[in-house]
């Protein structure tokens, strides 16, 4: 399994989730690390969804811009993908960085559990709170 963080999240969590993750071989990448994007990390996200579509590894993606959702060409985009989405809560957007970090790696079961259980397309939203479950969203 593959992760893309987009550009509306850190750097940073993507290595810090590559960190753990890759030794149970999964990976995780920022958008700015992502080969083969029209234009980098620059790409709209219609661009980086049909990239991840096109991809013959299994992709996921996670997003600090719920709005990807208001769209309807990104949704179109979304649902033909065949992605399975995930969207951080508002909340994040004033925790600090390393909180984050923290509550990426420990969702991460989750996350992954829920990508197993559940067939391609859906998406949900992560919660700040350590012991709140994920919360699927309509799209």
């Amino acid at each position: 399994m593959r992760v893309l963080f987009d550009n509306c999240t850190a750097p940073v969590w993507a290595s810090t989730l590559h960190g753990f993750i890759s030794l149970s071989g999964h990976a995780a990448s920022h958008i700015k690390d992502v080969k083969g994007l029209p234009k980098g990390r620059h790409s709209a996200d219609i661009d980086w969804i049909n990239h991840l579509r096109k991809s013959p590894e299994g992709w996921i993606f996670i997003s600090g811009d719920g709005r990807i959702l208001k769209n309807a060409a990104e949704r179109a985009a979304l649902r033909s993908a065949g992605l399975h989405g995930f969207i951080l809560a508002p909340a994040y957007q004033k925790t600090p960085m390393h909180q984050v970090a923290a509550t990426l790696v420990w969702k991460w079961p989750e996350i992954l559990q829920v990508t197993e259980l559940l067939a391609a397309p859906s998406m949900h939203e992560i919660p700040i709170g350590k012991n709140t479950k994920l919360r699927q969203l309509l799209f």
